[in-house]
């Protein structure tokens, strides 16, 4: 008897979900280790603003490779090995990287880490789109993207606190430990995979299979957004510990991390973006998302430090709403070599992740906070303009 997939009420369906939120905490929280400091880099290696920059931007460009490469073999092979180990191998470099004394050695390693990290978003979605009732899909989905966001929040803020409170060394310890716990808890928590089907076309035709994803307009669109979104969101996160250490803030590092908390806003809102497109249709809700990106963005402007802190909250919530359920859609849209479809918008995602903590550095430099703020509050929002425009007017014409 075939087993049917799952839905909420179902035990195995909480278990995916919590064993996707575990995986996803530590990746996440790893992968965004660093952001935070960045200015303790510039200080205790004796680098600039952009070189410090590239601890994130390499490893970001470690885990674009990734998941090219295991999103292609996870059509191939499967999910769930991609996701436990990713977790293990993710959680090694952390136990070396305190010993590194040259940056370049640093960042070798943090390109290496970010590989590593890939298993687990290459697969997650695939795995979710597979083994999950298609009704409970976004839901599911929104649930683990409201993983990555607690991911992203706890490394932020726990890096801060704890290098405030001890050393970036002993953090990244501290990291390594709790890797090493979350692979075993993983390994034993996450369901098999029941309804995979192997590719069992030839490498030549499987490699067409997955470029035939740049032929479908409506994932180029979904991979465009996704890019934008992160370029913006990132140029906003990466720039303000800076924004913030200086005057008329003057604010330490530990003080600087407890912002990184909007992020639970992101935890709450990617569920509810989910259900809220369920029942007004996800394309409306997503663009409503996006709105509300740019209004928290350009709320950061403000001269007081509670103006900052509400815009990044609601900076959070508009972006976890509009990426959950541009997430979501990947899977709806593609119809055949799913795992490779997920990887290909998350290489857009985090292409913009790249782009925006390091390609905008420039920016920065040159024109300060003010400037950077209104690029990223403006772009996004002119990208969905755009494509409406041009669905209204293709539409018009046929």
């Amino acid at each position: 008897m075939e087993q049917r997939k799952y839905t909420v009420r179902d035990r195995e369906f909480w278990k995916i979900i919590a064993s996707l939120l575990l995986a996803s905490l530590f990746i996440f929280a790893n992968m965004y280790a660093v952001q935070p400091l960045l200015p303790v880099f510039v200080s205790e290696f004796g680098v600039s603003v952009s070189t410090s920059s590239l601890s994130l931007s390499l490893t970001i460009i470690g885990l674009i490779a990734g998941l090219v490469i295991l999103g292609f073999f996870s059509d191939r092979n499967g999910r769930r090995s991609y996701i436990i180990w990713s977790l293990l191998g993710s959680a090694i470099p952390f136990f070396i990287l305190p010993f590194v004394e040259s940056f370049t050695v640093f960042l070798a390693l943090r390109l290496i880490q970010g590989f590593a990290l890939a298993g687990v978003p290459a697969a997650a979605l695939a795995y979710i789109s597979e083994e999950i009732d298609r009704k409970n899909i976004a839901y599911a989905t929104a649930l683990y993207i409201s993983s990555n966001a607690l991911g992203g929040m706890l490394g932020r803020v726990l890096t801060g606190f704890l290098t405030d409170a001890f050393s970036w060394q002993f953090t990244f310890l501290a990291f390594g430990a709790t890797g090493i716990a979350l692979f075993i808890a993983v390994l034993f928590l996450l369901p098999p995979s029941y309804h995979f089907e192997p590719s069992e076309l030839s490498f030549s035709k499987d490699i067409e299979g997955f470029l035939f994803h740049l032929k479908n307009p409506a994932l180029l669109v979904v991979f465009g957004l996704g890019a934008i979104l992160q370029i913006a969101f990132t140029g906003v996160w990466t720039y303000l510990p800076f924004h913030l250490e200086a005057p008329p803030f003057s604010m330490s590092l530990q003080a600087i991390s407890y912002l990184f908390f909007a992020y639970g806003i992101g935890v709450i809102g990617s569920p509810m973006a989910g259900r809220a497109a369920e029942a007004f249709g996800l394309r409306r809700v997503r663009i409503i998302g996006v709105f509300i990106f740019s209004a928290g963005v350009l709320m950061t402007l403000g001269p007081e430090l509670w103006m900052v802190a509400t815009g990044l909250c609601v900076t959070c919530l508009g972006f976890f709403t509009a990426h959950s359920l541009t997430a979501a859609s990947v899977g709806q849209q593609a119809t055949h070599h799913k795992g490779s479809a997920s990887s290909l918008y998350l290489v857009s995602y985090y292409i913009g992740v790249a782009a925006g903590s390091s390609l905008l550095s420039p920016v920065w430099t040159r024109f300060g906070w003010n400037v950077l703020i209104l690029l990223c509050a403006l772009m996004p929002t002119l990208y969905v303009l755009a494509v409406t425009w041009y669905r209204k007017r293709a539409a018009s014409i046929a």
